[in-house]
């Protein structure tokens, strides 16, 4: 399945409720963090354990909540989103060039 078919699938199980009426940007923003914030709970209290590896599939759910969220989101404020993260892709190779970063976690302005 290809991300435009995926994007259409969401879309339409959206608009199948009518549900497009209440994905404001705002509601959809707070929607976005809101599950980021659940996929930060599946880390929580997990100490050295960088991983939590026995916690992947509720990761994969709160992980595909989150994607979800920010194509509606994107179709909301009308971006494409392929395009945003590769516009997005292009200004973080200028930041971060390779010869610079390359196993740097650096911030680029300290690069």
């Amino acid at each position: 399945m290809t991300f435009d078919e995926v994007r259409r699938d969401i879309l339409r199980f959206r608009d199948e409720r009518d549900w497009a009426q209440f994905h404001n940007p705002k509601d959809l923003a707070i929607s976005v963090s809101l599950e980021a914030a659940e996929l930060l709970e599946c880390f929580q209290w997990s100490g050295t354990d960088l991983e939590c590896a026995e916690r992947a599939p509720r990761m994969e759910e709160e992980l595909a909540d989150v994607m979800i969220y920010c194509i509606m989101l994107a179709d909301r404020l009308g971006v494409d989103p392929v395009e945003a993260m590769r516009h997005k892709l292009e200004q973080n190779a200028r930041k971060y060039p390779v010869e610079k970063a390359c196993g740097r976690s650096s911030k680029y302005t300290e690069l």
